[in-house]
């Protein structure tokens, strides 16, 4: 529930690359919809290296901040960035699954980044953020919305339509229309017990020099690939051949043009009753 843990390497690899090109959109949309308060006390569901604390450290001087993730190298990177700066008051855990070992109603925030889940798996997440939450807290969720991907979907539809594979294609549409829009985070929201939900949305690019360069890079071996499979839910069978596929279409269609993936960068706000 938490994402599968880094290894040490994957760790490095993530806060230098993957943080400032990919998941600092998500981390800033959230740093901003924060409710500054006094003695604030912030719990953050898979923290993975600890962005965005230092952000929200910034904005809510003297909170204490409390990480979970489920991965020890992830941790470890994360407390030694929190020890070079003498402002912040930190905890990071390890924890791999819900409920995880924050006390109920201990915190005023709670927010968690990009979860590589399904529908499900976000249902799980928020209501461990509203478990956590005292009454009047804030919950934060950042996530790509729907919109998002749509060239790597593009892919899917047509190795499926290739091996006439009629089930994987209306997979991937029903992973489409699953991904969140602006009404149904709401809902998920509220059907969480979490009300005044607000949501923020943009729209943003993030370019490679070529199709090969995306497949190469931390963002779609960490995160982009990983969260689309987590909504396909396919069979190995199917997925391996499926992803060579993908991958071999987007290195060829791509090899000498700039790669651009749209993402629809959506952050969810809502006070537990």
């Amino acid at each position: 529930m938490l994402g599968a843990p880094l290894t040490a390497a994957d760790a490095e690899i993530f806060e230098d690359t993957v943080v400032p090109r990919y998941l600092s959109f998500f981390g800033a949309l959230a740093a901003e919809m924060l409710f500054p308060c006094p003695q604030a006390q912030i719990a953050h569901l898979g923290c993975r290296t600890g962005y965005p604390d230092t952000s929200i450290a910034e904005k809510v001087p003297e909170c204490l901040l409390v990480g979970v993730d489920s991965s020890a190298p992830a941790l470890d990177l994360a407390r030694a960035r929190a020890s070079l700066n003498s402002r912040m008051r930190v905890s990071y855990e390890l924890a791999d699954s819900f409920p995880t070992i924050l006390p109920e109603f201990g915190f005023t925030h709670a927010l968690a980044l990009h979860p590589i889940c399904d529908a499900e798996g976000r249902s799980a997440l928020l209501s461990e953020l509203h478990r956590v939450l005292v009454p009047g807290g804030q919950a934060l969720l950042a996530l790509p919305l729907r919109g998002s991907f749509p060239e790597i979907n593009d892919m899917i539809r047509e190795y499926a339509l290739r091996q006439d594979l009629t089930e994987l294609g209306k997979a991937v549409d029903l992973a489409v229309q699953s991904r969140p829009t602006i009404e149904t985070v709401s809902e998920e929201f509220e059907n969480a017990g979490l009300t005044e939900v607000d949501v923020d949305v943009q729209l943003i690019a993030v370019s490679f020099t070529n199709g090969r360069e995306f497949l190469d890079d931390p963002i779609a071996k960490l995160m982009v690939f990983p969260e689309l499979r987590s909504l396909l839910a396919m069979d190995p069978e199917v997925a391996i051949p499926c992803m060579k596929y993908v991958h071999d279409a987007i290195g060829k269609y791509w090899s000498e043009g700039v790669f651009e993936l749209t993402v629809n960068v959506g952050c969810a706000s809502g006070r537990r009753l």
